[in-house]
C-alpha cells in the first residue's frame, strides 16, 4: 500500500486524570488509532516528576525513572509504570504507528537535598541586570536518587551542573539566583533580555558531565523503548547548540535512524522560530504556534476579522517542511485556563485547516479526540476529517481565499489517491465557491454532512461547493 500523510495525536492532557491509567488506555487503543488514520502518537514525558505521581511530567526529577522506583513518593508515575509504559509503545508500533516521547531537558526539580553556593540575584524582568551582591545561599540541587541509586546511571547531580535557581533555602528568598560565575547561556530566546532560567534548576547544558549525562540517557531511551522521535519542552530556554550536538550524537547512536524532532518554542513571530530552525541547522521541528494564534484569534473575532488571513505570518506557509500545526494542546488549554483556547465552534474549521492542506504536520489534541479537561469530544467530526486526510488529500493544491468570510481549496489527487476534494469553511455567513477539481464529470458529497444532495463538476473539472454559515464542508469525490 501506498504511504498515508502522517498525523500525531497528543495522546494525553494537563488534566489527565492522575490514576496511572493511560499506559494502559493507550495500548488499548492503538488498533482503532492506526485505523482512524494516525501515524504517530506524542506520549507525556515519562520520567518521574518533583510531584510523584500527581506530577504532569514537566517538573522533572530522574529521567532514568519510567515508573519503576520507589521516589518521590511513589512507584508509577501519573500515567502508569514502566512496565505498562513499554506495552503501550509495543502496541503503537504493532498498530503501524511511531512513538514520540516528551523530553524535558531544560531543569530538574525535586532535589534530594541543598549545595551551599555563591549566588547572585537578578532582575526577573531583565536577567542581565544585577539586583543584589552575591552570597551565599542553600540551593535545591542535589539529586542522588536514593531509590534508584546507580541503576540505569551512576551520575549525581550538584550546584556545580546548574547555573540558576530560583529559591534561597537558606532565607526562604524567591528570586532568581544565578549560581557561582555561571553566566546564563547564549543564545536563546532574547526576552527578559536573556530567558535561559525558566523554573527550578536550569541546566548548565555548557557542562561536559551533564552533556554527557543527556547524551547517555538519549541513547538509553531510544534503547530501551525503541522510540521513534522526540517533543523537546522549552526549547527557546535551551542553548540552541546544545539540540545540534545532542541530535547529532542520538541518531548517530540508534544506528542512523531520523528520529523525528519537534520542539516547543512558545512564540507567536514567525521570525523567531525560522530564526531558532537555522541556529539548528533545520535538524528539527517547531510548533507552529503563530498559525495557532490566528485561528484563536480568528474563533474569537464574531466574523469580523479576515478569514484569508489565517495563514499570513505562520510557521506552515513559510517553512511548511518543519511547521508542525496544532489547535490547542496541554499548554494552551488547561481545565482552568479555557480563555486560552480556540473557541468550540471553530475547531472543526481549524482542523479542516490543519488536516486536509498540504503543509504541515498536523498534531490532534486529546481531548479534541476522547473529551476530557472539561473539552467535549469532537471523535465523529474528527473521524471524518481523518478519513478523508487519509484517504484523498493529496496532489495538486488550488487555493480559493477570496472572500473574508469564506475560504476553501481543492486537492487534485495522485495517481496513488486518484480521487480528488473541494473543502469550504466560512466563520460568518455561508456562501459557495465555483472551483477546480482537476476530475471532469466527478460527482462530490458533503462528508460532514452539512451539505446535502451532490455537486458534479462540469467538463473543465469545476463544480460549485458551499458551505453553512460557521461551518465546514469537505465535499468528496465518490
Amino acid at each position: 500500500m501506498p504511504p498515508i500523510n502522517g498525523t500525531i495525536l497528543q495522546a494525553f492532557h494537563w488534566d489527565t486524570p492522575d490514576d496511572g491509567t493511560l499506559w494502559v488506555e493507550t495500548a488499548g487503543n492503538a488498533a482503532a488509532l492506526g485505523r482512524a488514520g494516525f501515524t504517530a502518537l506524542w506520549l507525556p514525558p515519562p520520567c518521574k516528576g518533583e510531584g510523584g505521581s500527581r506530577d504532569v511530567g514537566y517538573g522533572s526529577y530522574d529521567l532514568f525513572d519510567l515508573g519503576e522506583f520507589d521516589q518521590k513518593g511513589t512507584v508509577r508515575t501519573k500515567y502508569g509504570t514502566r512496565a505498562d509504559l513499554e506495552d503501550a509503545v509495543r502496541a503503537v508500533h504493532d498498530a503501524g504507528m511511531q512513538v514520540y516521547v516528551d523530553a524535558v531537558l531544560n531543569h530538574k526539580g525535586g532535589a534530594d537535598a541543598t549545595d551551599p553556593v555563591m549566588a547572585t540575584p537578578v532582575s526577573n524582568d531583565n536577567r542581565n541586570i544585577v539586583v543584589g551582591p552575591a552570597r551565599e545561599i542553600d540551593a535545591w540541587t542535589r539529586f542522588t536518587f536514593p531509590g534508584r541509586g546507580t541503576v540505569h546511571s551512576a551520575f549525581q547531580w550538584s550546584a556545580d551542573h546548574f547555573d540558576s535557581v530560583d529559591f534561597d533555602q537558606r532565607t526562604g528568598e524567591r528570586a532568581i539566583f544565578r549560581l557561582r560565575d555561571k553566566a546564563f547561556e547564549t543564545p536563546v530566546d532574547p526576552e527578559r533580555g536573556n530567558f535561559d532560567y525558566l523554573m527550578f534548576a536550569d541546566l548548565d547544558s555548557g557542562h561536559p558531565d551533564v552533556r554527557d549525562e543527556l547524551h547517555a540517557w538519549g541513547d538509553w531511551i531510544v534503547r530501551t523503548l525503541a522510540v521513534d522521535g522526540f517533543r523537546f519542552d522549552a526549547v527557546k530556554h535551551i542553548r540552541f547548540p546544545f539540540f545540534n550536538d545532542w541530535l547529532d550524537h542520538v541518531r548517530f547512536g540508534a544506528g542512523g535512524r531520523s528520529l523525528f524532532a519537534v520542539g516547543e518554542y512558545f512564540s507567536g513571530d514567525v521570525a523567531t522560530l525560522r530564526w531558532f530552525i537555522e541556529q539548528t541547522g533545520r535538524r528539527m521541528s517547531l510548533f507552529d504556534f503563530p498559525l495557532r494564534y490566528n485561528m484563536r484569534d480568528i474563533s474569537h473575532g464574531g466574523g469580523l476579522l479576515d478569514m484569508r488571513q489565517v495563514l499570513t505570518g505562520t510557521l506552515v506557509a513559510q517553512d511548511p517542511v518543519l511547521a508542525v500545526t496544532f489547535v490547542d494542546n496541554h499548554d494552551t488549554w488547561q481545565q482552568n485556563r479555557r480563555d486560552e483556547g480556540i473557541a468550540e465552534w471553530f475547531r472543526p474549521l481549524a482542523y479542516a485547516l490543519i488536516l486536509l492542506r498540504e503543509g504541515g504536520y498536523p498534531c490532534v489534541f486529546y481531548p479534541d479526540y476522547y473529551g476530557g479537561g472539561g473539552r467535549p469530544s469532537l471523535r465523529p467530526v474528527l473521524d471524518v476529517l481523518l478519513a478523508a486526510r487519509r484517504d484523498h488529500a493529496y496532489g495538486l493544491q488550488t487555493d480559493y481565499f477570496d472572500d473574508p468570510n469564506v475560504v476553501g481549496w481543492t486537492r487534485a489527487g495522485d495517481a496513488d489517491h486518484p480521487r480528488s476534494m473541494a473543502v469550504l469553511l466560512s466563520d460568518g455567513p455561508g456562501g459557495s465557491k465555483r472551483m477546480w477539481t482537476g476530475r471532469p464529470g466527478a460527482t462530490f458529497t458533503d462528508a460532514t454532512r452539512a451539505i446535502g444532495g451532490t455537486v458534479t463538476a462540469g467538463s473543465d473539472g469545476i463544480g460549485e461547493f458551499s458551505c453553512a454559515a460557521g461551518s465546514v464542508s469537505v465535499w468528496l469525490q465518490t
